[in-house]
């Protein structure tokens, strides 16, 4: 085919995956008029095409998706002044659905089921008929098809990989002290600095806390030196130093949710069922390229396998509608139809943790617990749903 008409869905997937499997000349999106008065999500989804080396000319011509006589309209003139056309109807609304069967003729016409993930031919498709959708994307494509950025986050991805060993040693010394994890955490911050090359850690046995004074767990320092994620540790009756190895290792332990985010991270890995993982992929809505150019949020853990996206957010408190409501939103704006969202917490399982459990089924998000959080059942949990 040369022209790819595409009925422009919510779902972003939708927008892209004919011209990203077919390789059209032109795609043609009929889209609501106010897709397109949007030039950052044109720009964008040019940027996604450039990033997936798909080289395509968009076209987008605005008509009300609701009514189905102006899109036969628009439809029928398309056909009428453009060569080898192919009309998508896996998008749309059923009112664009309705006008492309009413006007389509002998022109070929397929679709696509997310459930299959195969192309199937509707009339006239051949190139369609029962074929598998083999394409593998990227958290960055992710962002783009649907008008956002991917911006650097909190972690350097690139290292994190060398750092396994580490990531494994922190969980466990993490699963000993859990109950205190928060606290001792908060007592780290209060003796350390975030500053660029301090690595030292000084600084009272007892510290004083938001509420009351923390006092530090010689134990879990001891530990956490056995494991190399500090060095030099001395603690007297009164007094607690010690020295970071890098300033990687410094974050970890003066954030309370790392240890969570990387176990989370590292299950994703060694899943080998994904092709791309990211910690900490913070997206602009808007599709700018800082953090204060537009509207940003930041989810702990990305992972995409094939064209499904999954959406993880992790807690080492309970769990509030507000992050329930938030991690929805982000999955449904970036991800739509068929991609996943789950919420990782370290607290227990508990009956006095079922309304949660209720909202989070109605939304469509998966809860993981910390009966859920050894390795193993991570990667277990993980795979599940994507084998």
């Amino acid at each position: 085919m040369k022209t790819l008409i595409e009925l422009y869905d919510d779902s972003p997937i939708e927008n892209v995956l004919g011209t990203e499997m077919f390789h059209p000349e032109e795609t043609i999106l009929i889209c609501p008029p106010e897709i397109e008065a949007d030039r950052t999500l044109q720009d964008s989804l040019e940027k996604y095409f450039r990033h997936r080396n798909c080289p395509v000319k968009l076209t987008f011509v605005p008509v009300s998706l609701l009514d189905a006589g102006k899109v036969a309209k628009k439809l029928a003139q398309i056909l009428e002044t453009h060569e080898d056309c192919a009309i998508d109807i896996a998008g749309g609304t059923d009112a664009s659905l309705f006008a492309a069967g009413a006007v389509a003729g002998d022109f070929p016409v397929y679709t696509y089921s997310r459930k299959k993930n195969k192309f199937f031919e509707i009339r006239n498709a051949p190139f369609a008929r029962g074929l598998s959708c083999d394409l593998h994307l990227d958290v960055e494509s992710c962002f783009l098809m649907a008008g956002g950025t991917l911006l650097p986050g909190r972690e350097d991805n690139r290292k994190l990989r060398d750092l396994l060993p580490e990531i494994d040693r922190l969980f466990e010394v993490f699963c000993t002290y859990r109950n205190i994890w928060n606290r001792q955490i908060s007592y780290i911050q209060k003796i350390s600095s975030s500053e660029e090359g301090i690595l030292t850690a000084d600084g009272n046995l007892t510290e004083k806390a938001d509420h009351g004074t923390v006092t530090a767990d010689t134990g879990l320092l001891k530990d956490l030196e056995k494991a190399g994620l500090i060095l030099d540790l001395t603690c007297s009756s009164d007094k607690v130093h010690f020295r970071f190895p890098d300033s990687t290792r410094r974050f970890w332990l003066r954030d309370i949710g790392s240890v969570l985010e990387l176990q989370v991270y590292r299950a994703c890995l060694a899943a080998g069922c994904f092709d791309d993982v990211v910690l900490s992929a913070v997206v602009n809505w808007q599709g700018g390229i800082s953090q204060r150019d537009g509207v940003t949020n930041e989810i702990d853990v990305m992972a995409v396998r094939g064209i499904q996206p999954v959406f993880i957010s992790c807690k080492t408190s309970e769990i509030k509608t507000e992050a329930l409501n938030e991690l929805a939103i982000l999955r449904d704006r970036f991800g739509g139809k068929d991609s996943r969202a789950i919420i990782v917490t370290s607290s227990s399982a508990g009956s006095s943790r079922a309304p949660m459990h209720r909202r989070a089924a109605g939304l469509g998000i998966e809860v993981l617990e910390w009966e859920d959080l050894q390795l193993e059942d991570l990667i277990a949990h993980l795979k599940g749903r994507t084998d």
